[in-house]
Order: C-alpha cells, then structure tokens, then sequence
C-alpha cells in the first residue's frame, strides 16, 4: 500500500505539472490532467479515514447521471472530470511552500504573554497563512501546544485568524474555489471588501478576549513569527500583482500556483544543497502530497456532484426563484450556506451544486457571498477541516470550539449581510 501511496503522490504532482501546462499551451489537454487526479483519487480511496460523505456524494452523482442519460439532458463530461482541477492546482502549488517558508528555529524557548502577544500572533497566523494556508497555523500551533495544552483564548485566536484569511486572500482555496464559480467577479472589489471584513474580524475577536476574564488576555501566551517570516507572502503577493497587471488574461490561480512552484525550486536550494533540495522535493511528492487525500477526494467528487446535479436543473429548464440577485437574496443564501456547513456539508459541496445554476447573476456578489460563507462557517462548524484538525492534533473539543464562536459567527453573519447590502448598492443592484 505505502508503493501505491507514492504513486499517488507522483500522480498528484504530474496533474498539477500538466494543469500548467495545458493552460498555457494546450488547452485540449486539461482532461488529462483531471484524468491524473482521479486515478490518485481511487488509489488513494481505500485508505480515507472518512469515506461516508465522499460514497454518498458519489452514489448521487451517478444517480444524476442516470437520470440525465435517460431524459437526454446535456452533460459536460469533460466539465465533469475538470470544473475543479484549477482549485486543485493551488491547493497543490501553494502546498510547496511550506518546504521554504518554515521559519528557523528559535533559540528562545519561552513564549511572550499578555495582549502584544495577542495582537502580534493573531496578524502572524492571519498573514502569513494568507499564502500557506492550514500550514501557518499548525506551525504557531504545534509551539503554543508544547508548552501547555491550548486555553480557549489561543483556540479562539487561531481559528478566527486563520479563517478570516477566506474574506480576501487570493492565495486562499476558498479564493479558488469563488474564482472557478464565478469567474467573472471584480477581484479588487472582492479583495477590499474581504480585507474589511477580516479587520472587523480582529476587532471583534480582540475585544471579546479583553472583556472576558475567563480568557485571562494578561496570561495569553502566543508565539509571533518574525518579520522575516512574511517575506515569502510579500514576494508571491508581488509576483502575482505585477504580473497580473501586465498579463491580466493569465488567471490568478495559475499565476500562484506557477509561481509557488517556481519560488520553491529556485529558494530551496539556497537554504539547502541542491542534492538535499532533491530529496526533500522527493519526499514531498511522493509521502507528502497523497495527505491531501481529504481535500483532494472531497474536491473531485464534489466537483462532480455539482455538475451532474446543475446538469439536471439545466435539463429542466428552470428559471431562477427570483429575478434579481440582490442583497437580500445574497444573504438569505448566506444563511443557507451557514446552516448547511453547521451539519456538515462542506462549502465546496453548496458552491458546486448552485454554481452552474446561478451562472447568470451579478459574479462579484456571488463570489462574496462565497467567501463569507466560507470563512464564517469554517471557523465555528466542528465538521470544518480546520477545526478537525484542531481537534484531533491537540485533543480539543469540537463541541468548545462551537461554543466558542458560535456568537462570534452570527455577528459576523449580520456584518457580511449589512457589507451584502452596501455592495449590492456599489454595484447598482
């Protein structure tokens, strides 16, 4: 099984190789690339830990397909295999930089205290897992646990830090996933309006701490990286913005997962020889990747569930339960979003489902609505791959985290409602 794994893992990469280049040079040949991450996917598939929903979604999708073959509706076949190879691709790119970004080790092992510490820790996971993703938080994580078992102020800190990351950050895979359903947004529009939101965040998080005694902000241990960590943020984010302005065609996806890739082999070896930049790429590929197993399944086929269930609807003819898509259908579709991440269905399921279906209405609304459904749910829903992690890598309970930003969470429901309804005015809906 552990050869099988490796080739997965070889399989992953070349999808991600050839996603590139298909993209840049032979678009006829993204099927492949899907092709390669399907192969991985059922190779990998006897060893998921969490097969229900992945079998469920499965036996749907073939169900919808049946129907579809028997009332002739129209299936994009190719559409089928690759509506999310692009979001696949910056999870994958964007997972190599964790081989350059892990800051040196620090010779202090005692960890600074009180609200500095808080403020500084918040921004570091937040920013720095802007580009990284999951991997800055398990970094600051992993240190904070060394020294005692995580307080209910350092849970509520690197839930909420990482979370809000999916307001804004291009490099984010909720970005990706917005950008795949709803290409056509204004990503200025969307970048500032998230920025904001990831701000009120902060506030909101900062002064719950504060006002709470129970969190003891005096005694909050925290782990702030130096400045020298946001370095690779900054580059990529430079990389990405010039080029864009330059290119604007190029899709910003491509562009960060080009350049993760191409960051990686060229900074690697300057921390490390070139021989041991080779094993440690090796490595990576093949005992690395196939650990996206979770994601990359859950990607696939819900990706395919989407299509065949917007393959139907199609098929159907049905026109949409409103005539214009405004803020208040926004929001209402926000707060089905919440409710359906809080009994675990996964954003990404929601997205590919009504993606398709919702094709024809305003993008940049859309596309926010989006990611605050992301980044409100995942910090709360305790089916969240985030707080899955939290909870079984430093023995938390999902059931304290819910209760630790379930307020926060409908704060910030009626926050992105209100942000709905002023950016449905900016876009004269």
């Amino acid at each position: 099984m552990l050869f099988l794994s490796k080739i997965s893992g070889i399989l992953i990469f070349l999808s991600f190789i050839t996603t590139l280049y298909s993209y840049f040079f032979q678009a006829n040949i993204l099927i492949i690339s899907g092709i390669l991450a399907w192969m991985a996917f059922f190779i990998l598939f006897p060893t998921l830990k969490n097969k229900r929903i992945i079998i469920i979604l499965l036996s749907l999708s073939i169900l919808a397909f049946f129907i579809c073959y028997i009332n002739s509706y129209q299936i994009n076949l190719i559409k089928v295999f690759t509506v999310n190879q692009y979001l696949l691709t910056l999870l994958i790119g964007v997972g190599f930089l964790r081989l350059i970004a892990i800051p040196r080790k620090d010779k202090n092992i005692d960890l600074p205290k009180g609200k500095q510490s808080f403020i500084k820790t918040y921004l570091s996971v937040h920013l720095f897992g802007s580009v990284i993703n999951i991997s800055s938080l398990i970094l600051v994580a992993d240190k904070m646990y060394k020294k005692a078992p995580l307080t209910n102020a350092q849970i509520v800190l690197l839930t909420r830090a990482f979370a809000s990351d999916a307001y804004w950050s291009p490099f984010f895979v909720a970005f990706a996933a917005a950008i795949t359903y709803a290409p056509k947004l204004e990503t200025s529009t969307i970048v500032l309006n998230g920025i904001v939101l990831a701000v009120l965040t902060f506030l909101i998080t900062y002064y719950d701490v504060i006002k709470n005694k129970e969190f003891n902000i005096k005694e909050f241990y925290g782990y702030p990286l130096s400045l020298d960590s946001l370095f690779l943020p900054i580059l990529l984010a430079l990389l990405v913005l010039i080029t864009n302005h330059f290119y604007p065609e190029i899709k910003v996806i491509i562009l960060i997962s080009l350049f993760s890739i191409l960051m990686t082999i060229v900074i690697l070896p300057m921390k490390k020889s070139i021989l041991e930049s080779l094993k440690i790429l090796k490595f990576h590929i093949t005992d690395e990747l196939p650990n996206m197993k979770s994601e990359i399944s859950l990607f696939l086929v819900a990706g395919m569930f989407g299509i065949s269930i917007s393959s139907i609807l199609i098929g159907l003819n049905l026109s949409l339960p409103f005539e214009v898509f405004d803020w208040q259908i926004a929001s209402i579709l926000l707060l089905i979003f919440v409710f359906l991440a809080f009994i675990g269905i996964h954003p990404i399921i929601t997205i590919a489902i009504i993606g398709d279906f919702l094709s024809g209405v305003n993008h940049t609304l859309l596309a926010m609505t989006f990611l605050m459904a992301w980044s409100t749910t995942v910090s709360t829903s305790p089916f969240s791959g985030l707080n899955l992690t939290i909870v079984s890598r430093y023995n938390c309970s999902a059931k304290e985290i819910f209760k630790l930003n379930i307020v926060y969470a409908i704060k910030m429901y009626f926050i992105c409602t209100f942000c709905l309804f002023l950016l449905s005015k900016y876009l004269h809906m």
